[in-house]
């Protein structure tokens, strides 16, 4: 039966929230709370399926007292998730639906953040960034794309009521798994408008592990539904192969991963032969080429079953590593670690750093040792922005059996950019990637600054985790670079500046460009041509200066974004005298300029004070101080 007033689709309701709940007492107080702040006009459709842990009665007190809020359909006996929501979605009177589990719960203002994206882009769909998801959008887009938001397949989302009755999209309730991911392709598919909401989370999603690793078989059987709905909707071509992508990656290949291993040996047939059936109906020539190092392998191994074993097993080892050192020799940087996949209580498949061998991690029976075995290991470079990859020489080492390598990174045939460094190990023709650094030997650190053909290298690690990675142009890591000033001179009225440029240590003289003259009070900036005059020396001269306080610094160009610092004083006999000059001024007057170079009280900064008295100047000043007298 249904309890609740009865809701005419006329009475302005924004938002109906389906909530399915059966056998869910434990975590509804939260669910319903966090869905009765929602500063939106709201109703609450909840579907029990005959729970006997107390969810009823419980569903029974917050319809008493909020009978004009919460609606409970009660079923004698309990059904599939999609059956639920349907029965919600059929009682759901409001401009728009959002489906919610019973474990889960809404950040206070998601609601009403998805329903201002939806009726400011006029959307059917509006994605909210789930709290915790790696997968799916991390930017708001007014109109994404269908690749864009394909990631996410869950129903935990805003969507347009009469959009969904348009097309009659609904829940396969003979699903018990998988009816929200066909549900939301579904949905996809005909949304003429996608929004995403991602500038703060909106769903909390409390639930628990993917169904598909506890029954790889049964999900291989569920998936072939939503990637059906989408190639009817979807013609052949580039968009259909980028989704198939998705599907086959994430739901279909990846059940050759810790499912595969925790399955029994008929069962891995089974699963074998599942993926390849599904691989030979989707797999395109588009698709394959999208494929990764370890897909492709999978692929390539369906009818070995063994080697699959031996692919998961790489896949599911932890990938332990170390940083042992870091050093330039000449123009190339020189990394040492230590990498071998194993157990992160010590066993490993090959040697540890102390050299002695250890056991295999074995799972359902099989061992990881003999597939570390015949690996490699080394490094690779990865620029963030570009994504684009290089791989180092290893000059030593450089299989999994030792563990231990040596990489020598030729930094000159790089281009500039911020690239971060991965320990890499190969086996099976799967490769897993770590970062490097967050584990290091003793006093194992980074090397300083280095200037390499005019750019500038800085090795650094990272705050957070201390992975390491190369800044080539000083694009993000402070570059060490000290500007000394070794003295001003007046040459007529222009003053010339001269003094030392390093980098770290080295004379970086060469990569001067302007000397940059910023004034305090307004920012307005004066720029002249500053020039190398020895290997780290440097010389501007200045002139024209508007009255002000005008701070220096000089600017060089060191292979990435221009970056100034400011010119340091280290003696004082270093600056000249002031320096006053009569000329024409203003409206045709007479003026007394006056230019002194001075050093900064605290950080000892060059500064250059100009300023003008004109003859009615004089006279305040005068004036002034005669009222002081």
């Amino acid at each position: 039966m249904d309890t609740g007033s009865d809701q005419d689709a006329d009475r302005g309701i924004d938002v109906s929230v389906v909530v399915p709940a059966y056998n869910r007492r434990a975590s509804l107080d939260r669910c319903l709370t966090s869905l009765l702040v929602q500063r939106v006009a709201k109703e609450i459709v909840v579907v029990d399926g005959g729970s006997r842990d107390g969810t009823r009665a419980l569903l029974g007190l917050y319809a008493a007292h909020h009978r004009r809020l919460i609606t409970v359909i009660q079923d004698a006996q309990p059904g599939t998730p999609g059956g639920a929501r349907n029965r919600g979605l059929e009682r759901a009177a409001g401009r728009f639906v959002f489906f919610c589990d019973a474990g889960d719960h809404l950040a206070p203002d998601a609601l009403a953040r998805l329903v201002a994206a939806a009726d400011r882009n006029g959307a059917d769909v509006v994605v909210g960034k789930v709290a915790g998801a790696r997968q799916g959008l991390r930017e708001s887009a007014d109109r994404a794309s269908l690749t864009a938001v394909y990631d996410d397949l869950s129903c935990f989302k805003l969507f347009r009521r009469d959009f969904l009755e348009r097309h009659a999209i609904r829940f396969d309730e003979t699903q018990r798994r998988g009816e929200d991911m066909t549900f939301a392709v579904h949905a996809y598919c005909h949304a003429r408008v996608i929004s995403v909401v991602a500038d703060g989370d909106c769903y909390h999603a409390e639930g628990g592990g993917e169904a598909s690793a506890r029954d790889p078989l049964g999900w291989l059987r569920v998936v072939r539904t939503p990637i059906e709905v989408m190639a009817r909707h979807v013609p052949p071509g580039a968009l259909r192969d980028r989704l198939l992508l998705r599907h086959l990656r994430r739901d279909v290949l990846a059940q050759l991963g810790v499912p595969f291993l925790a399955a029994c040996e008929a069962e891995r047939e089974k699963i074998a032969v599942e993926v390849a059936d599904i691989c030979g109906q989707w797999l395109t020539p588009g698709v394959r080429a999208g494929l990764d190092g370890v897909d492709a392998a999978r692929v390539a191994a369906l009818d070995d079953p063994d080697r699959l074993v031996r692919l998961a097993l790489v896949e599911a080892a932890p990938l332990r590593h170390r940083l042992t050192g870091a050093e330039w020799r000449g123009d190339r940087l020189v990394i040492e670690g230590w990498a071998a996949l194993g157990d992160a209580d010590g066993a490993s498949a090959g040697a540890g750093p102390d050299g002695a061998a250890h056991e295999g991690a074995a799972l359902n029976g099989t061992s990881l040792k003999d597939a570390v075995l015949t690996g490699t290991v080394g490094l690779v470079l990865r620029e963030r922005m570009s994504r684009q990859e290089r791989v180092p020489f290893v000059t030593r080492g450089g299989t999994a059996a030792s563990g231990s390598f040596t990489a020598v990174l030729d930094v000159a045939a790089l281009p500039p950019g911020v690239w971060d460094v991965h320990v890499a190990v190969e086996c099976e023709g799967a490769r897993r990637l770590a970062r490097l650094g967050s584990r290091r030997e003793p006093g194992a650190g980074v090397p300083a600054a280095h200037l390499v053909g005019g750019v500038v290298v800085v090795p650094f690690l990272t705050r957070s985790h201390g992975h390491l990675g190369l800044d080539l142009g000083g694009h993000v890591v402070r570059v060490p670079a000290v500007v000394r000033l070794a003295r001003t001179w007046w040459r007529g009225r222009r003053l010339r500046v001269e003094g030392r440029a390093l980098v770290g240590e080295e004379a970086a003289a060469a990569a001067v460009r302007h000397l940059i003259w910023r004034e305090r009070a307004s920012g307005r900036e004066h720029r002249e041509r500053a020039m190398a005059v020895g290997p780290r020396e440097f010389a501007a001269e200045t002139a024209r200066l508007r009255p002000g306080i005008w701070d220096a610094y000089l600017e060089l160009g060191l292979g990435g974004p221009p970056v100034r610092f400011p010119v340091k004083v280290a003696e004082a006999d270093a600056l000249d005298r002031p320096l006053r000059w009569w000329r024409g001024a203003l409206r045709g007057g007479v003026a007394q300029w006056t230019v002194r170079p001075y050093a900064t009280a605290v950080n000892r900064r060059l500064s250059v004070s100009v300023r003008v008295a004109t003859p009615l100047t004089v006279v305040r000043r005068m004036a002034r101080t005669l009222r002081q007298r």
